[in-house]
């Protein structure tokens, strides 16, 4: 089973948490010796700036979250962040665990609004609690420790907006100029995608216009607009090339879920396909119907259902 975009976030916050934790209790216990004198703490503070790893900011809060340090940085001391007041910060709003390390939920930061971490380590004298010690980081400092995540290909259902939901039953299709054309166009994008390298593509039968992306060129994204779509020369274009050994949708089954697509766009009158999408790669099918909702499924999960389940008795 997949991990979910949460559990993707929580594992790289553990990750990043690990690497802090250490440096900070430490550079921490040195701050304790000289908590409450100014000048000393910021020398600690210039001392132990480069042990903490992609560190913005460092700086010493009394227990009310006022700064009692000036901010250490890389390029030098800054005095006017002095008894600046942080208990407002999305960081000190939240509880600091009982072992004394929190590493903050990401937020837009005052200087640069621009996602931003801060890791809290609480600074104690003996049993005593006398404050805390913060470090920020910017987020795009910070590196990414852990694997790449992977979409998940569950299927899931996205509603759209309530203003189209709410008139859906007050609507209905009207033929396309891709409509009157639907043979050529969908034996054009059958071609591209099983023998001219066009490996995703966003198919607007409403507007009559596909978003075709190639792997020869995978950063541009291309249009082809219904005149393209109903002129099979258009193929020329584009160099033929080996269906791709790791793509997820078997190749004899581009065929199936193009004329799937198409069923659905005429299946019926009210509730209608308005545009599709397909990714070889990532085997994932995506649906928006006239309602706006969209659904997001595997190329199997889409083949499995027969006409019925989407428009039930108008089928």
């Amino acid at each position: 089973m997949k991990e979910t975009l949460k559990d993707a976030i929580h594992r790289q916050r553990l990750m990043q948490a690990d690497l802090l934790s250490a440096p900070l209790a430490d550079l921490a216990g040195k701050c304790a010796d000289v908590w409450g004198k100014r000048e000393q703490l910021d020398i600690v503070l210039s001392d132990g700036f480069h042990s903490v790893p992609h560190c913005l900011f460092l700086y010493t809060l009394d227990t009310n979250g006022i700064q009692i340090s000036d901010n250490v940085s890389s390029t030098g001391l800054l005095p006017e962040h002095y008894g600046r007041d942080r208990s407002r910060r999305p960081y000190m709003r939240e509880t600091v665990p009982s072992w004394g390390f929190l590493l903050s939920d990401a937020y837009l930061s005052l200087r640069a609004n621009r996602p931003s971490l801060t890791a809290l380590q609480v600074v104690r004298r003996g049993d005593n609690m006398l404050g805390f010690l913060g470090a920020d980081f910017d987020l795009r400092d910070l590196p990414v420790t852990a694997d790449r995540y992977e979409e998940s290909s569950d299927w899931r259902q996205i509603k759209g907006d309530p203003a189209i939901r709410g008139t859906v039953f007050q609507q209905c299709r009207i033929d396309s100029l891709m409509d009157r054309n639907m043979d050529p166009a969908i034996a054009i994008l059958e071609e591209l995608l099983t023998e001219r390298g066009m490996f995703q593509g966003v198919i607007h039968f409403s507007s009559s216009r596909v978003t075709i992306w190639l792997m020869e060129d995978p950063f541009r994204y291309r249009i082809l607009d219904h005149e393209a779509l109903s002129d099979p020369d258009v193929c020329m274009l584009y160099t033929r090339r080996p269906y791709p050994e790791d793509a997820l949708i078997p190749q004899g089954q581009i065929g199936p879920i193009l004329n799937g697509m198409r069923l659905l766009r005429v299946a019926d009158e009210t509730l209608y396909l308005r545009s599709a999408s397909i990714n070889i790669f990532n085997g994932m099918i995506s649906l928006t119907f006239s309602c706006d909702g969209t659904h997001y499924m595997s190329w199997r999960e889409f083949l499995d259902k027969d006409m019925s389940f989407w428009v039930g008795n108008a089928a």
